[in-house]
């Protein structure tokens, strides 16, 4: 029986996708050859990566703008020293809104000056803050838009007079934003958008290039785009998956049809944490990601029967981080409105039970 998987990582992905994926392990496109056997300098995935860069800006709305689609590695903990090794000279303003900003924050420190323009700390993570003063005169302001661990995802994006960089490895692609606020986007695909092995890169050429320090090559944005992302080998498979994972959504209808999904299934279990007595959540109501919603038991002696109840209805990954406890729904778009009505259903028998 296939499960309700709702972990946070590595994702759950449609299986249209799985099953194209496992097909071209095997042949990939009648060349006798499997996808991860292949050459990567070959005609055939070069054609698979251009195609994965250009549906990544296609999707975003960002093509003929300016910016360059990259697939590199390391994943977004390599994304918190790239950003900081390209863009900050003097000075950078960092929002801390959780364990990744977190991250992101002690590597910028090894080359500038970090302003923490605004935290949550105080309050275990469990808010976005607001009101917050941005100094001018940054290289650049850093945001997470959405907090994995703590459930909280920020809804409005500031203005700021400097270029705007944005960890979305955990709600890429899953709701509609001006995107050209942003001057440069980093994901890892394992949230929501493929396997673990890849990260995408969005960003702005021209604010590239401004440093006084030499950037090693595997490490410099500008070499990678000069080399169209194939500077080093790829993660054939995981670029890949990425591109059938973004074919698929355009077939949906883009990020716009997504998001009226997402918005149903954040809609229906978050209803019932609120209105059951069993159940309680922990993120800010105003704050609360529709990617990943955090939530506790209310009374301890539930969690033996709960847990059993989500283990006989195939329900997999709703543990919720050590640092928070209790559960996390990770809602990411190929988890069906379906997995979180049988979820919820779970919900509302541990309340009569309880």
């Amino acid at each position: 029986m296939k499960k309700h998987n709702f972990s946070a990582g590595p994702c759950i992905l449609p299986n249209e996708v799985l099953l194209k994926a496992s097909e071209a392990v095997m042949d990939f496109k009648g060349s006798g050859l499997s996808l991860i056997e292949i050459s990567h300098r070959s005609k055939d995935f070069v054609d698979v990566m251009e195609t994965a860069r250009a549906l990544a800006l296609e999707l975003l709305g960002l093509e003929n703008q300016g910016y360059q689609a990259l697939f590199l590695q390391g994943g977004a903990s390599l994304e918190f020293l790239m950003v900081a090794y390209n863009l900050l000279e003097t000075k950078a303003g960092y929002l801390n809104t959780g364990t990744w900003s977190d991250k992101s924050i002690k590597e910028a420190k090894l080359f500038g000056d970090v302003v923490e323009v605004g935290s949550s700390k105080d309050e275990n993570f469990k808010y976005i803050p607001q009101g917050y003063t941005i100094p001018s005169g940054l290289d650049y302001l850093h945001l997470t838009s959405n907090n994995t661990i703590f459930g909280t995802q920020i809804k409005k994006f500031p203005t700021v007079d400097a270029p705007l960089v944005c960890d979305m490895s955990s709600d890429i692609f899953s709701r509609q934003l001006d995107f050209s606020q942003f001057d440069l986007i980093y994901a890892g695909a394992q949230k929501n958008m493929g396997p673990a092995g890849t990260t995408l890169v969005i960003v702005k050429e021209d604010i590239l290039g401004k440093v006084s320090r030499q950037i090693p090559s595997m490490l410099d944005y500008k070499v990678h785009i000069s080399k169209d992302s194939m500077f080093n080998t790829p993660s054939v498979f995981a670029v890949y998956v990425s591109m059938l994972t973004l074919q698929w959504l355009k077939n949906m209808g883009g990020i716009g049809a997504i998001e009226e999904i997402n918005e149903k299934k954040a809609r229906l279990l978050y209803s019932e944490i609120d209105l059951s007595p069993v159940f309680d959540g922990y993120a800010n109501e105003g704050d609360r990601s529709k990617m990943n919603a955090t939530f506790n038991l209310t009374d301890d002696k539930l969690k033996e029967p709960f847990e059993k109840m989500l283990k006989e209805a195939g329900i997999n990954g709703l543990n919720g981080h050590r640092s928070v406890g209790g559960y996390r729904a990770s809602m990411y778009n190929a988890l069906s409105l379906e997995s979180v009505g049988v979820l919820v259903d779970i919900m509302s028998e541990m309340e009569r039970k309880g």
